[in-house]
């Protein structure tokens, strides 16, 4: 059903609503409080046929997902509220709509989700009746004031998200994800900022008209205490949002930092990988010109010990054997030869 609740209050008591305060306008110094929940358009359309609700407030309250806002319709207001919860379970926020259309004497509520429940509102009024006996203004009131109360917790909540954010970024923790749960908290934060942002303003403009419509001196105090705390939450979010941006400025540098460190790091073990590549190369080249020295000098001895070597062959015929100046051929031909590999090897710079 989508009528949760239709109560009938006779100077400040709960009364059965008999059928005729259902079929029209409740009879004077009565106050009918209707809940709607999830109302479909034919449900919407009837409460409008009874109190004579404006077509567009009532095509506002049917389509939902309304801003925060406060519309006077004659004699009838349309206020729009944004209500919020915080879960502990995923660290989020959740946003509700709650839709009140106040007339002289009479209350409708409409909410398109489970919650915010009503029923706690309605339940500490009908223990007041001196409260409740100041009319449909006083619902008002008291329903204002439970959505500002519960931005308590989502305050608290968020206070505690942005504390661990705080610590973990002063800690010098740079962790690619707390960027992600900045944007996602930035995002909660700014939520609560357009619930509750026009809320100072609308609270005004009730105080404001309060002498024109004749609204009571308790329901202005009570107005005035619901503005207080919507002030406050409104600051904290601006604080909140204040701190968010500077977190995420902060989380920024401090990954650029990060990053330049590491390119600084692979830079210098570049450099040192540079330093040790030139000290092997210049050692494989020092190593090189020592082998090509060996290489000469062996090619030098080797010249003469060839020589040597034929001439000291056990055969009985060797020409030169006989010679005269063989042997004084032989000492330069070994010369010679040592001297002319000498010079090639010199001139190729292998010595």
């Amino acid at each position: 059903m989508a009528v949760v609740d239709d109560a009938l209050y006779v100077d400040g008591h709960r009364v059965p609503a008999p059928a005729t305060a259902r079929s029209g306008e409740p009879e004077r110094g009565t106050m009918a409080w209707i809940g709607l929940l999830r109302p479909t358009d034919d449900e919407l359309a009837t409460m409008a046929t009874r109190y004579d609700l404006h077509p567009l407030a009532v095509e506002d309250a049917g389509k939902g997902h309304q801003r925060a806002k406060l519309e006077r319709y004659g004699q009838t207001l349309f206020v729009v509220l944004r209500p919020a919860w915080y879960h502990d379970d995923d660290e989020s926020v959740e946003f509700g709509e709650v839709h009140l259309f106040v007339g002289p004497s009479f209350v409708v509520t409409v909410r398109h989700a489970a919650r915010p429940d009503l029923t706690a509102v309605r339940a500490r009024l009908e223990a007041d009746p001196e409260l409740l006996r100041l009319g449909s203004e006083a619902v008002l009131a008291a329903v204002m004031d439970e959505i500002v109360d519960s931005y308590a917790p989502v305050v608290t909540g968020l206070q505690g998200d942005i504390d661990e954010i705080e610590d973990d970024l002063f800690d010098g923790e740079v962790d690619p994800a707390s960027s992600k749960r900045i944007y996602q908290l930035l995002s909660e934060v700014i939520g609560v900022q357009r619930a509750i942002g026009p809320l100072p303003e609308m609270l005004d403009a009730l105080l404001r008209g309060a002498a024109k419509y004749g609204t009571d001196e308790e329901i202005q105090n009570q107005l005035r205490n619901v503005l207080d705390h919507a002030i406050r939450v409104t600051e904290r979010a601006d604080t909140f949002r204040t701190l968010l941006e500077n977190a995420l400025t902060l989380h920024s540098t401090l990954v650029m930092q990060e990053q330049n460190d590491a390119m600084r790091e692979l830079a210098a073990a570049s450099l040192a990988q540079g330093e040790e590549s030139r000290s092997l190369t210049q050692a494989s080249m020092d190593q090189s010109e020592e082998v090509k020295k060996i290489s000469s000098w062996a090619a030098i001895l080797f010249a003469p010990t060839l020589v040597a070597s034929v001439y000291g062959m056990n055969f009985e015929r060797i020409p030169e054997l006989g010679w005269a100046w063989g042997y004084p051929f032989a000492l330069v031909l070994m010369v010679v030869l040592g001297v002319c590999l000498w010079a090639v090897f010199k001139r190729r710079r292998w010595l």
